[in-house]
Protein backbone atom coordinates (compact mmCIF):
# COMPACT_ATOMS: atom_id res chain seq x y z
CA UNK A 1 0.00 0.00 0.00
CA UNK A 2 1.22 3.47 -0.92
CA UNK A 3 2.65 5.28 2.13
CA UNK A 4 0.82 8.56 1.43
CA UNK A 5 -2.48 6.75 0.90
CA UNK A 6 -1.99 4.87 4.18
CA UNK A 7 -1.11 8.08 6.03
CA UNK A 8 -4.15 9.80 4.51
CA UNK A 9 -6.56 7.13 5.80
CA UNK A 10 -5.02 7.18 9.29
CA UNK A 11 -5.09 10.98 9.40
CA UNK A 12 -8.70 11.13 8.19
CA UNK A 13 -9.81 8.75 10.95
CA UNK A 14 -7.76 10.62 13.56
CA UNK A 15 -9.13 14.05 12.61
CA UNK A 16 -12.70 12.88 11.99
CA UNK A 17 -13.17 9.77 14.10
CA UNK A 18 -16.36 7.78 13.47
CA UNK A 19 -18.77 7.34 16.39
CA UNK A 20 -16.53 9.05 18.94
CA UNK A 21 -18.48 9.74 22.09
CA UNK A 22 -20.36 7.28 24.25
CA UNK A 23 -24.13 6.93 24.35
CA UNK A 24 -26.27 6.76 27.47
CA UNK A 25 -27.88 3.40 26.86
CA UNK A 26 -27.70 0.42 29.19
CA UNK A 27 -28.29 -2.04 26.33
CA UNK A 28 -24.70 -1.48 25.14
CA UNK A 29 -21.85 -3.68 26.31
CA UNK A 30 -18.90 -1.71 27.64
CA UNK A 31 -15.15 -2.11 28.09
CA UNK A 32 -12.57 0.35 29.39
CA UNK A 33 -9.07 -0.31 28.07
CA UNK A 34 -5.84 1.45 28.89
CA UNK A 35 -2.25 1.17 27.84
CA UNK A 36 0.18 1.34 30.76
CA UNK A 37 3.03 2.35 28.46
CA UNK A 38 1.41 5.57 27.16
CA UNK A 39 -1.59 7.87 27.58
CA UNK A 40 -4.03 5.74 25.61
CA UNK A 41 -7.27 5.03 27.40
CA UNK A 42 -10.21 3.95 25.28
CA UNK A 43 -13.76 3.17 26.31
CA UNK A 44 -15.65 0.97 23.87
CA UNK A 45 -19.40 0.38 23.62
CA UNK A 46 -21.15 -2.18 21.46
CA UNK A 47 -24.82 -2.84 20.86
CA UNK A 48 -25.39 -6.43 19.79
CA UNK A 49 -28.79 -7.52 18.50
CA UNK A 50 -29.59 -10.89 16.95
CA UNK A 51 -25.89 -11.77 16.87
CA UNK A 52 -24.98 -8.62 14.93
CA UNK A 53 -22.80 -5.72 16.06
CA UNK A 54 -25.44 -3.06 15.36
CA UNK A 55 -23.63 -0.05 16.81
CA UNK A 56 -20.17 0.71 18.17
CA UNK A 57 -18.94 3.84 19.94
CA UNK A 58 -15.66 4.77 21.58
CA UNK A 59 -14.23 7.62 23.59
CA UNK A 60 -11.17 8.49 25.59
CA UNK A 61 -7.74 10.07 25.47
CA UNK A 62 -5.53 8.44 22.88
CA UNK A 63 -2.72 9.05 20.41
CA UNK A 64 -3.27 9.36 16.66
CA UNK A 65 -2.69 5.64 16.02
CA UNK A 66 -5.07 4.52 18.77
CA UNK A 67 -7.78 7.06 17.84
CA UNK A 68 -7.63 6.25 14.13
CA UNK A 69 -7.55 2.53 14.90
CA UNK A 70 -10.67 2.91 17.07
CA UNK A 71 -12.47 4.75 14.28
CA UNK A 72 -11.43 2.23 11.60
CA UNK A 73 -12.49 -0.58 13.95
CA UNK A 74 -15.96 0.99 14.24
CA UNK A 75 -16.35 1.08 10.46
CA UNK A 76 -14.88 -2.40 9.98
CA UNK A 77 -16.93 -4.24 12.62
CA UNK A 78 -20.27 -2.43 12.51
CA UNK A 79 -22.96 -4.56 10.92
CA UNK A 80 -20.91 -7.75 11.15
CA UNK A 81 -22.09 -10.88 12.92
CA UNK A 82 -20.33 -11.86 16.14
CA UNK A 83 -18.65 -14.73 14.24
CA UNK A 84 -17.42 -12.39 11.48
CA UNK A 85 -16.18 -9.91 14.10
CA UNK A 86 -14.24 -12.64 15.93
CA UNK A 87 -12.63 -13.70 12.64
CA UNK A 88 -11.70 -10.09 11.80
CA UNK A 89 -10.30 -9.54 15.32
CA UNK A 90 -8.15 -12.68 15.01
CA UNK A 91 -6.82 -11.70 11.58
CA UNK A 92 -6.15 -8.12 12.69
CA UNK A 93 -4.16 -9.30 15.73
CA UNK A 94 -2.24 -11.77 13.55
CA UNK A 95 -1.37 -8.99 11.09
CA UNK A 96 -0.10 -6.75 13.90
CA UNK A 97 1.91 -9.67 15.35
CA UNK A 98 3.40 -10.56 11.93
CA UNK A 99 1.60 -13.90 11.78
CA UNK A 100 -0.36 -15.30 8.87
CA UNK A 101 -3.62 -13.42 8.25
CA UNK A 102 -6.42 -13.02 5.72
CA UNK A 103 -6.11 -9.47 4.38
CA UNK A 104 -9.44 -9.75 2.54
CA UNK A 105 -11.47 -9.48 5.77
CA UNK A 106 -9.66 -6.45 7.20
CA UNK A 107 -11.04 -3.67 4.97
CA UNK A 108 -9.43 -0.32 5.95
CA UNK A 109 -7.70 -1.87 8.98
CA UNK A 110 -5.08 -3.11 6.51
CA UNK A 111 -3.46 0.35 6.86
CA UNK A 112 -1.72 -0.96 9.99
CA UNK A 113 -0.02 -3.83 8.16
CA UNK A 114 3.41 -2.30 8.73
CA UNK A 115 2.93 -1.16 12.34
CA UNK A 116 5.15 -4.05 13.47
CA UNK A 117 8.08 -1.90 12.27
CA UNK A 118 7.32 0.31 15.28
CA UNK A 119 6.91 -2.24 18.11
CA UNK A 120 6.03 0.47 20.64
CA UNK A 121 2.99 1.42 18.50
CA UNK A 122 1.51 -2.09 18.23
CA UNK A 123 -0.45 -1.73 21.48
CA UNK A 124 -1.84 1.62 20.28
CA UNK A 125 -3.27 -0.07 17.20
CA UNK A 126 -4.59 -3.05 19.18
CA UNK A 127 -6.10 -1.43 22.28
CA UNK A 128 -9.65 -0.68 21.01
CA UNK A 129 -9.81 -4.07 19.25
CA UNK A 130 -8.91 -5.75 22.53
CA UNK A 131 -11.90 -3.93 24.05
CA UNK A 132 -14.28 -5.54 21.55
CA UNK A 133 -12.54 -8.88 22.01
CA UNK A 134 -13.00 -8.60 25.79
CA UNK A 135 -16.73 -7.83 25.37
CA UNK A 136 -17.28 -10.72 22.93
CA UNK A 137 -15.26 -13.07 25.17
CA UNK A 138 -17.40 -12.20 28.18
CA UNK A 139 -20.58 -12.68 26.14
CA UNK A 140 -19.40 -16.09 24.99
CA UNK A 141 -18.56 -17.05 28.58
CA UNK A 142 -22.01 -15.96 29.76
CA UNK A 143 -23.85 -17.61 26.86
CA UNK A 144 -25.73 -20.55 28.37
CA UNK A 145 -26.62 -22.02 24.98
CA UNK A 146 -23.30 -23.89 24.73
Amino acid sequence: MDKEFRRGIILEHYQNPRNKGLVEDSSYYYADMNNESCIDEVEVQVKIEDGILKDIHFDGEACAICTSSSSIMVETLMGKTVEEAINILKNYANMIDEKEYDASVLEQAIVYDDIYKQPNRKKCALLPWWGIEKILGELEKNDTHH
